[in-house]
């Protein structure tokens, strides 16, 4: 009785990807300790899936990777039930929710350890300790509940990629055919997710992948790179890439050895990106990216207000002038920058932040008159849990305070917060969350984003015409025909359902 299920809860309602985070778990008690895999995405009845397992007595050990959101709310019930129906089961949490919020997790009372960053060496070494009935104090990059609270170990360097084992795709395929996570978007006909690399080299303040990396990243070779992706192209006959890193364009070198490798496959693909770090790119560096079949690259551009930026700790040299410039400057590469902004930062007085609001509503349109192929991605400032982070300590200064336990962070209102929608801020009144959204509204009217496939050249027309008056007067309050025809056609927000 010591084989490992792991589970990936639902996150998508139609596009499924390959799990990557539970498979590298996977991949790292290969040979040692059986595995079966329950992905949330292809289940009708995941719990049901899951007990067909447990049922069997085999399986001692569940592993989940729990992201803020749809799979937050779906794990709480989940685990609950099977605690409490298989209580000698170990419950195994990773993922950036457990990673940033411990206590509320491990004080629910069913779930017993957190991975906290990559799980590489910290999850088989902890099988191997329970197993053994060892110490595990002094497992790196665990969380636990000890006798006189809770207990962080320390954090483990980040591995070297080239040394891990590869992802186990054929095992995979005995659970659920490759097909079905190789699916249709604006990318391609069979898309494939990736990652390729871990971490980030930045510490902005309102980043979830700051407090589990701590300014570190670690990547995969070109030559690595390339070689999964043409296996699994020749294979399941994936033709585009979604490279899920969190920063893919760290290295130019990497960058464009890739791009000229991959760049024969005649596959398309996306990614992530500083714009400060990609403007210091060459000319004929953005070329092969773009002839390596880069179309769309994500940028974290979060404000055109530089005292913002600084507020952020955005770090780097990223600046609201830069910002307008490079997204003018990629035109001619032909490559579409997706543009994220972070708006309804804390400020001294109401407002100021609702100054900061305008400020950036402003700012986006700039960058669409100079580029209007850039896609803009909207969030609302959310709090992330950075020690030391002058933001974080403005927050707490506010009076916001996290929910203390995981009924708490799945009801309707927080479930909203961690799709950064509408956080439950002081500083911000509902006012302000209405002009945000009313104003996103307005603007995917007259610019629907190219990435929702299914919206065709006379609905494109057609959502434009009705709404480029209201855009170009600045009037975004009750744009009630935009939102009718967006739910009617099912429009897609790439901020909540990706591609």
């Amino acid at each position: 009785m010591n084989k490992i299920l792991l589970f990936n809860p639902k996150s998508a309602v139609a596009k499924h990807r390959v799990p990557n985070s539970i498979l590298n778990i996977a991949a790292s008690v290969e040979g040692k300790y059986e595995w079966a895999i329950v992905d949330g995405n292809c289940e009708t009845d995941p719990l049901a899936k899951i007990e067909s397992y447990l049922n069997t007595g085999e399986y001692k050990y569940l592993g989940f990777t729990v992201m803020p959101g749809p799979q937050l709310r779906e794990s709480v019930p989940l685990c609950k039930a099977i605690k409490e129906k298989y209580p000698h089961t170990k419950m195994i949490w990773g993922g950036y929710f457990p990673s940033t919020q411990p206590a509320a997790v491990l004080t629910s009372g069913y779930v017993d350890f957190i991975i906290n960053g990559p799980g590489d060496h910290a999850f088989p070494q902890l099988i191997d300790a329970l197993e053994d009935g060892k110490p595990f104090e002094f497992i790196k990059n665990i969380i636990y509940l000890g006798a006189t609270g809770i207990v962080k170990n320390a954090k483990e360097d980040l591995i070297d990629q080239e040394t891990l084992p590869p992802l186990p795709y054929n095992k995979l395929t005995d659970f659920y055919p490759m097909e079905k996570y190789l699916g249709r978007t604006y990318l391609g006909e069979h898309t494939l997710a990736y990652h390729s690399s871990i971490g980030c080299p930045f510490t902005c303040s309102f980043c979830a992948v700051v407090p589990i990396y701590e300014a570190r990243w670690k990547a995969k070779s070109a030559q690595t790179v390339y070689k999964d992706v043409k296996y699994i192209k020749d294979k399941w006959g994936a033709d585009a890439i979604e490279f899920h890193d969190n920063n893919f364009f760290v290295s130019e070198k990497r960058t464009v050895e890739f791009s000229k490798l991959i760049a024969p496959e005649k596959m398309s693909w996306w990614g992530m990106a500083r714009i400060d770090t990609m403007d210091k790119f060459s000319d004929a560096s953005l070329d092969a990216v773009r002839e390596g079949g880069c179309k769309i690259i994500f940028f974290g551009a979060e404000s055109g207000n530089d005292n913002v930026l600084k507020q952020l700790d955005k770090g780097g040299t990223q600046t609201g002038e830069q910002i307008i410039r490079f997204a003018e400057r990629l035109k001619k590469f032909d490559i579409i920058p997706e543009y994220s902004f972070v708006l309804g930062t804390p400020a001294p007085t109401p407002q100021k932040v609702q100054a900061q609001i305008d400020f950036d509503i402003d700012f986006i349109k700039k960058v669409k008159a100079v580029n209007p192929r850039t896609e803009i991605v909207l969030y609302t400032y959310s709090p992330v849990p950075t020690e030391g982070s002058e933001l974080y300590k403005q927050v707490l200064e506010s009076g916001f305070q996290y929910p203390q336990t995981l009924d708490d962070w799945v009801s309707p209102a927080w479930e909203n917060f961690d799709m950064r929608k509408n956080p439950l801020t002081p500083w911000l009144t509902p006012e302000m969350i209405d002009r945000i959204r009313n104003f996103e509204t307005v603007l995917n009217g007259v610019y629907p984003t190219v990435t929702d496939i299914r919206l065709n050249d006379l609905k494109r027309r057609t959502i434009k015409a009705i709404s480029a008056l209201r855009y170009k007067i600045n009037l975004y309050s009750y744009p009630y025909e935009i939102k009718f025809l967006q739910r009617a056609w099912k429009y897609r927000q790439p901020e909540i359902q990706g591609f």
